[in-house]
């Protein structure tokens, strides 16, 4: 693919002595074929198959509804079952692991499938787009830079800015809080988000308004691509108060009668079959009718604060298509919705005010998330859902993010062309590494054989093009085999059967039972024919292996939150030296305190009244601060919400002296320690060191915003003195050495 940026060799035109003797020459822009359309693609985050109001939900989404209404609604489009795997697919139309994403972006395990960042050999749509001529834009969850890259430092080359985005505004992460998130601009740090009328989703669509109104201000003549990725609805559940309460005992009904009513609406609609079945309760799905009052009462309340979450969402769809249609370019914009996976059960069976809990493995009860029922939805929760409203979410199938079976896998798509897309339904099997083919077939772009000089993988998908009419597909056009893996969890649709099977971690996956289902008949994976029929499973998964091997799978691998504990070369580093206002965005690129003792040293300068973060560790749902305030050293240790404060007076520690907290193994356990000028002021005894998992928990030197991990001080709460450094020495981690050897180490008590 030629590159618009470089000046051709030779010259074209002709250079003499005088510029009257010579002939000028200028490149002819790069401009897409004149019919090639606009595109905006938005991705909703954890969005089951049937949460719209479009596919069946009692979840009012008018604005998403209203482009179904007059577009195509796709009930057989299929995802990876995890949000940076689904991603990866969808911006390169080639298969997760064959671009080195076989799992989250938050670990790279050290083989090729899982890197956890696209390989250079699968140019994004973004970046072919951009090559051919269109403005390209991205603004929210991204979700595909790998761990160890995570840095303000960079490198950059898997930020959005340099996979092919002209600009980029939204978060790195897997999920943020809407209140108070972590947000960069290109590879800026944003500090001005937060207030009391903020919320995350608003903001991603006011600042993708922001870009194409310069886009069409200065470059009208050009197409575009906007990727809108939302937080939504990924936990944390969170909406202004007046879309949560709007839903006060719409679910009082409970999740059972919930499907059975979804079921009879998308049946109706002809959305399924109409013989489908609903699949049964997922295991740990309590019957409703057997809770207590009070299960009721909350699960009840965490349902409408997802629900207010998603209407707050469709809202801000419904912005945007109104903007497109005030400036006059919606009928030149094909709108595609979709979700990157199934409704999520990671709330459990009770739901969570505080989902790190579950990231981190930590013991959750129902007392304390019933506790926190005032504060479910706003700032000061985590919150997520039961995951019985998750199966509900998935109606009529069975499972959740992260499996294989129809729940994870079977997602939403609308695509909305006016006049060149046929409103209905359509029943034609597609995969996520379809929509890049796609697009590229509509702007009339080839995908490069060699892009930057590296020669690239073929693409993996094909185009949905022919699904536009409404006519069913033809023969050959049709996919007609895919596989499916994430964590151990397998399956293989070869048209018309789908093999699947759950696998439990740490099992051998010989012990696997492989379930057999004919999606023409059961829609909804009810029926096994998989005793019946032995040859055909045994077929069936030969080809998943053959698939596997294919397109980079292997090894297998079933880790879950243990993945981020695996070795990581990251992890060899044991001293860190901060200066402030320093933000290392994870534990790959900053330190990592997750199952080790560990110890931090503040070299400052300060007069009696100077307060503020010396170190703070992770954001409101988890994490330590390390600060000052009124004359008082203070190290408050955030278990998922979960405070143990440690404090004492330093009212005589004025000028230069170094406050340290540290965290030690002794006798009794784990005990934090505060230290002035080497003198031991105060101990306290700790449930447990810090716990690792998943989760993104960003150090900061000086300073602690947006998302404060202590309620003892607002943010960004700046040390007012003068902080010279910080430095942090970490123990090994407990499994590696006892703990005396660690505490010998650094000279403590």
């Amino acid at each position: 693919m030629n590159d618009p940026r470089r000046e051709p060799d030779p010259f074209p035109g002709r250079i003499a002595s005088t510029v009257q003797e010579s002939t000028p020459w200028w490149p002819a822009p790069v401009r897409p074929a004149a019919d090639a359309p606009n595109i905006v693609m938005i991705v909703l985050d954890d969005v089951g198959f049937a949460q719209l109001g479009c596919y069946g939900s009692s979840i009012r989404t008018p604005a998403i509804d209203a482009l179904a209404s007059r577009g195509a609604r796709y009930n057989n489009f299929h995802v990876t079952a995890l949000c940076s795997t689904t991603r990866a697919c969808i911006l390169t139309g080639r298969n997760h692991h064959a671009v080195g994403v076989g799992f989250l972006s938050d670990f790279d395990t050290g083989f090729p499938g899982y890197r956890g960042g696209v390989s250079p050999r699968a140019a994004m749509v973004s970046e072919i787009l951009q090559s051919a001529g269109y403005g390209t834009y991205a603004a929210g969850k991204w979700h595909l830079v790998p761990p160890a890259q995570l840095s303000p430092a960079g490198p950059f080359h898997q930020w959005p800015t340099q996979r092919g985005f002209d600009r980029y505004y939204g978060f790195l992460w897997g999920e943020d809080d809407q209140w108070s998130p972590e947000l960069w601009y290109d590879q800026h740090h944003v500090t001005d988000v937060g207030g009391p009328e903020y919320h995350l989703s608003a903001d991603l669509v006011d600042r993708a308004e922001e870009f194409l109104g310069d886009h069409l201000s200065a470059a009208p003549d050009r197409p575009f691509f906007l990727y809108l990725a939302f937080g939504a609805c990924h936990a944390p559940h969170q909406a202004p108060a007046r879309y949560i309460d709007q839903y006060a005992g719409a679910f009082d009904h409970g999740w059972d009668e919930e499907r059975r009513s979804v079921l009879r609406r998308q049946i109706e609609t002809g959305l399924v079959p109409p013989r489908t079945e609903l699949a049964p309760r997922n295991p740990g799905v309590e019957d409703w009718n057997g809770l207590r009052s009070e299960e009721k009462r909350l699960f009840a309340r965490l349902q409408e604060a997802f629900a207010g979450f998603l209407t707050h969402t469709d809202e801000q769809i419904g912005r945007l298509v109104r903007y497109l249609f005030d400036t006059g370019v919606l009928d030149d914009t094909i709108v595609m919705v979709l979700s990157d996976n199934g409704a999520s059960g990671e709330g459990g069976p009770n739901g969570t005010a505080n989902e790190y809990r579950y990231f981190l493995g930590l013991e959750d009860t129902f007392a304390e998330t019933y506790a926190a029922f005032d504060q479910i939805g706003g700032p000061m929760a985590h919150n997520h859902y039961p995951m019985g409203w998750a199966q509900a979410g998935n109606t009529p199938l069975k499972y959740y993010k992260r499996h294989t079976y129809g729940g994870g896998v079977r997602a939403p798509l609308i695509i909305h062309w006016p006049e060149r897309v046929a409103a209905g339904i359509r029943r034609d099997f597609h995969h996520a590494i379809d929509l890049a083919p796609t697009l590229l077939d509509l702007a009339g772009v080839q995908a490069p054989e060699v892009y930057r000089g590296v020669p690239q993988l073929p693409v993996h998908g094909v185009s949905m093009r022919q699904t536009f009419s409404g006519a069913a597909a033809e023969p050959g056009e049709a996919r007609a085999l895919q596989y499916f893996e994430t964590a151990g969890h397998r399956g293989l649709f070869a048209a018309p059967h789908k093999l699947v099977t759950f696998h439990e971690e740490g099992q051998s996956y010989a012990d696997d039972a492989w379930e057999l289902y004919d999606l023409s008949s059961d829609f909804s994976e009810c029926h096994d024919l998989a005793a019946g029929r032995p040859e055909l499973v045994k077929e069936l998964v030969a080809r998943w292996w053959e698939e596997a091997a294919r397109y980079g799978v292997l090894p297998l691998d079933d880790r879950m939150q243990s993945r981020a504990t695996a070795v990581d070369p990251s992890l060899a580093r044991r001293r860190y030296v901060l200066l402030p206002g320093a933000r290392l965005p994870t534990p790959a690129v900053g330190p990592s305190f997750a199952g080790r003792p560990f110890r931090i040293a503040a070299q400052l300068v300060r007069e009696a009244a100077d307060d503020g973060v010396l170190l703070a560790y992770g954001r409101r749902a988890a994490g330590f601060s390390f600060f000052v305030q009124d004359n008082r050293l203070l190290f408050d240790y955030n278990l998922a919400g979960r405070h143990e404060v440690l404090s004492s007076d330093i009212s005589d520690a004025v000028g230069e002296c170094v406050l340290e907290a540290v965290i030690e193994l002794g006798e009794a356990g784990v005990e934090a320690a505060l230290v002035c000028n080497g003198e031991r002021l105060a101990t306290r005894a700790l449930p447990s060191l810090m716990p690792g998992g998943l989760g993104c928990l960003t150090t900061q030197c000086g300073h602690n915003a947006p998302s404060v991990v202590s309620p003892l001080y607002e943010p960004p709460f700046r040390f007012s003195g003068e902080l010279k450094k910080v430095t942090i020495e970490l123990g090994p981690r407990v499994v590696e050495t006892a703990a005396a050897e660690w505490n010998a180490a650094l000279g403590s008590d």
